[in-house]
């Protein structure tokens, strides 16, 4: 039994470990790969056996799994594209991450009823590509990350009138260029991040006057503290980043969204862990405060990789047991001379 209730804490799975972290951790949701077509082709990622051994783990703990198929497609790849959808469909993938129109428009026609979910690549930045996008059977809109609170606004308005959901990230990585597509990796060493093979320059000592030394180095994103605010805004789904991270980090940003979210607060020794397990030198949210300049930009130092060791054994306790998250109606029937009976119900099962 799947709870479809919104907003849902969104985890990135890179490989079974994370899978298990994320889902112990608190994750209502995760996204993944599969071996081909994804936007992080360097991740583990998942064989169609293994796809379906993830939706079976998920689904008999009421989470939700998302499928990426959300790179660049070639026309000589469309009809594989497509075939991975379809199987992905049929082994019971409740979304697919798209970045391709033509990919999509395909999907649609083929199975209308799959959900399609528009990738944070597609820079949707305007309440006016939403009707497009509705046309084209997108029914949840992964916004651009550099948007404002004022410009998420004005697309949750819209997305509402839609019946759309909007996704928004809310803690990991953030591109210097707009919704990640960048060609930079591209031009300097042929691995393009809009094929999913992003090899990261911008993480590299490029200088401008008066600048940070890294001036194309953003410091990760996080939001944790309006996740309160974004829930009120009309935002139904609290996306992390982070396939190419560990499972001690899915962990770590899992665990603090649920509590951002449920408790309206990070607990102290959490956030604490969560900045140790990896920041560059602390994280940004000036993209939604309309806080712009030299502040956002940050890098990997040796204290941060020094500090992320500490975490790790707190993190490994978060994911050590299964997560209680589905609740079962117990009934006992104990009659004299009778067997004992007990049934257990989640209500479906």
């Amino acid at each position: 039994m799947i709870n479809m209730n919104l907003p849902e804490i969104l985890s990135p799975v890179g490989n079974e470990e994370m899978l298990t972290a994320a889902v112990r951790s608190g994750a209502d949701a995760v996204y993944l790969g599969a071996k081909e077509f994804s936007a992080r082709r360097n991740a583990e990622n998942f064989g169609l056996e293994e796809l379906k051994k993830a939706i079976e783990y998920c689904h008999i703990r009421g989470v939700r799994v998302y499928l990426t198929l959300n790179i660049l497609i070639k026309d000589t790849e469309m009809e594989s594209a497509f075939n991975l959808a379809r199987d992905a469909y049929n082994a019971g993938v409740d979304g697919i991450i798209i970045q391709d129109l033509g990919l999509a428009r395909i999907i649609h026609e083929k199975i209308p009823d799959f959900p399609l979910h528009a990738s944070t690549q597609l820079s949707v930045h305007s309440p006016s590509a939403l009707p497009i996008l509705k046309e084209l059977g997108f029914c949840q809109v992964v916004a651009a990350r550099e948007m404002s609170k004022k410009d998420l606004t004005a697309l949750c308005e819209k997305a509402k009138e839609l019946s759309m959901t909007v996704e928004v990230f809310v803690h990991g990585a953030l591109c210097m260029c707009m919704s990640g597509q960048c060609l930079l990796s591209a031009f300097l060493g042929s691995r393009s991040g809009n094929r999913g093979l992003c090899a990261g320059p911008c993480r590299l000592p490029f200088k401008a006057e008066n600048g940070t030394g890294y001036d194309l180095s953003l410091k990760d994103l996080s939001l944790l503290d309006y996740l309160r605010e974004l829930k009120e805004m009309g935002v139904g789904s609290f996306k992390i980043e982070g396939r190419m991270k560990r499972p001690e980090y899915v962990a770590a940003a899992t665990a603090a969204c649920r509590q951002a979210l449920d408790k309206g607060y990070v607990e102290t020794a959490l956030a604490e862990t969560l900045r140790n397990v990896f920041s560059r030198s602390g994280f940004t949210d000036g993209y939604y405060t309309d806080n712009l300049g030299k502040t956002m930009f940050g890098i990997r130092t040796k204290e941060d990789v020094v500090s992320a060791d500490k975490a790790f054994p707190y993190l490994h306790e978060l994911y050590r047991k299964e997560r209680q998250s589905i609740p079962v109606g117990v009934k006992a029937k104990i009659l004299r001379g009778m067997p004992i009976s007990l049934t257990l119900s989640d209500g479906e099962n």
